[in-house]
Parts: structure tokens; sequence; C-alpha cells
């Protein structure tokens, strides 16, 4: 298995080709390329008869040029790395970042295999791709390219991770239909791969993901909330909020449900959590008795005595 890690920090799992299916994929190229030249040579040299010898030589180089040498290139960049040989034994042709490859990559690749697989049978590939680490002939080290499997296990799926529990219902009143479905899809697979990355590259991941959601819902991220476990609860919100509207939770867009109470019942006790970072308040009260409403955790308040936490009923 190769990681290689991408400039935007996504590390892509490739597993590279190895001597074996390798040498198996050119081996069929060949053939082919082979069969082709030779019923190329049959028609031309019947076409040709009435020529002069050194014509005769000229297409001749030329035929071998073309099918031999242009004929692989331009199957490996019309089919961005993947030659009969390759689609056959399940290998494809990539960039080193794991691109698709292009013109000059093929280009490269083409010239440099006439001298290291045709004029030395092969024995000079072999050996580089044994030395590789990666299993790289030199026509890959100056092209920068890399020979992968596509054929691989399917690995499950990554594992969503739910948000703290004590984060349950404390973004309820985020506005999230400013939020595009890209940035959702981000966080989405950010979340199911996270445990996959480097600490340090999925903190500042989350960190930036992070940001970008807040800017878009117009509410600061809280400092005591780390981005990984903010991103949890609120791309959780949203699918609760799809839920809800798909089953006829009476939502109408991206804003608070209208199922529960608008209005806090005067004895209720519990209260708003104090200083809450965000500017958008929860609008379905936390205080409301209803069936269905999310668990809350205890807090130390005098029953009688209900403290200004700034907190303002919707209208």
């Amino acid at each position: 298995m190769s990681e290689l890690v991408t400039g935007e920090a996504v590390a892509l799992e490739l597993r590279p080709a190895r001597l074996p299916s390798r040498g198996l994929a050119v081996l069929l190229d060949l053939v082919v390329a082979v069969t082709v030249y030779v019923a190329v040579t049959i028609v031309l040299v019947a076409s040709t008869a009435s020529l002069d010898m050194a014509a005769q030589t000229a297409i001749s180089i030329a035929a071998f040029v073309l099918v031999l040498v242009g004929g692989p290139i331009a199957v490996e960049t019309l089919s961005h790395g993947r030659s009969l040989g390759k689609m056959a034994c399940g290998l494809r042709v990539v960039r080193d970042d794991g691109g698709p490859i292009r013109f000059r990559h093929s280009l490269v690749r083409g010239l440099i295999g006439v001298i290291e697989i045709l004029m030395t049978f092969g024995v000079v590939a072999c050996i580089a791709s044994l030395v590789s680490a990666r299993g790289r002939r030199l026509g890959d080290v100056f092209a920068g390219t890399l020979v992968v499997r596509e054929r691989v296990p399917v690995s499950p799926a990554g594992f969503m991770p739910p948000p703290p529990p004590w984060l349950a219902g404390r973004f309820s009143g985020l506005d999230l239909s400013a939020v595009p479905d890209d940035l959702w899809l981000a966080v989405r697979q950010y979340l199911a791969r996270m445990g996959q990355l480097d600490p340090r590259v999925g903190w500042a991941m989350a960190e930036r993901l992070a940001s970008d959601v807040a800017a878009r819902t117009g509410a600061p991220v809280p400092q005591e909330v780390p981005p990984a476990a903010y991103l949890a609860a609120v791309l959780q919100e949203r699918q609760a909020r799809e839920a809800r509207r798909a089953f006829g939770g009476g939502f109408a867009g991206g804003g608070p449900a209208v199922t529960a109470p608008m209005a806090p019942p005067p004895s209720a006790s519990p209260v708003a959590p104090p200083a809450l970072p965000w500017a958008v308040p929860p609008a379905v009260p936390q205080n409301a008795p209803s069936p269905g409403a999310r668990p809350e955790e205890p807090r130390d308040t005098a029953s009688g005595a209900r403290p200004g936490t700034g907190f303002v009923p919707p209208a």
C-alpha cells in the first residue's frame, strides 16, 4: 500500500503494481502491437512492390515507429493510462499525485520504453522495477508516473462518528440554509475518514471546515467545542431536519421546527446554557417538556429564579 498526500491534504491509498502483473500487461501489449505491425507490413509490402528499395525501407521504418511507438502512446493518452494489457490485468498509469496522465507523460514513457523494453528485451525495465520501492521503471521515473492496481478489495465504508451527547440540541437554532451541498459533502467525507488521517492534518482540516460552516451559518464555533465535534453535531442537526421534513416534521426550510411550543411555560425550571457564544439562539426551548425532546444535562440553578442569559424567545 502506498499512501500519497495531495495538495488538499487528502491521503490517497494506492497499490503499486509489481513486476509480474506489469510484465504480463507489457507482454499482452507487445503481442497486440506486433500483430498489428505484421499485418500493416504485409499490406505495405503488397502495395509498395513497384517502389525502389530505399522507399520500401523508409516506409517500413515509418510503420515501425507509428505502430510500435506511436500506437502505445496514443492508446495510453486516449484511455488515460489504460492500454489493452493493463485493462486485462487491472492496472492503470497515473501521475505521482494520483491524477490522470497526459500526452507528455505517455510520450516520455513511450520513448524511454523503446530503449528499456524493445532494445534490451525488457532487461533494463525488469531491473529498474525490482530496485524501485514502488515498482517503477525508468520511463515512470522520468515521466513522473506510477502504475497502480485498480482491482483492489473493497474496503468497508467509513464509520460516521456521532456527536458527543452533551452537544445534543445545542445547534438546533442555526440557519443551515446557506451551507452549500459541496461543503456538506466535504464534512461527511472528513468525518468518515477522520480516523485515517494524521492527527495534526485532521485537526487542521476540521478547523478549516468548521470555520467555513460557521461563516455560512452566521454563528461562530464555540471555543469549548472541538472542531470535529462541532462538525458532527451540525451534520446530525441537518440530517435530523431533513428527516423531519421528509416524514412530515413541519419544516418549511432551514429554520426551526414548529411542532414544539414556541414559548416556554412560566413554571419551567431548567434554563438555557449560560454564555453561549453564537448569535442565533435555539429556536426550540430546551425547557419545554414535549415528547421526543432531546435530553439535556441537569444544571444547578434555582427553581424560582431565572437568570438573564440573553435568551430571546422567537417571535
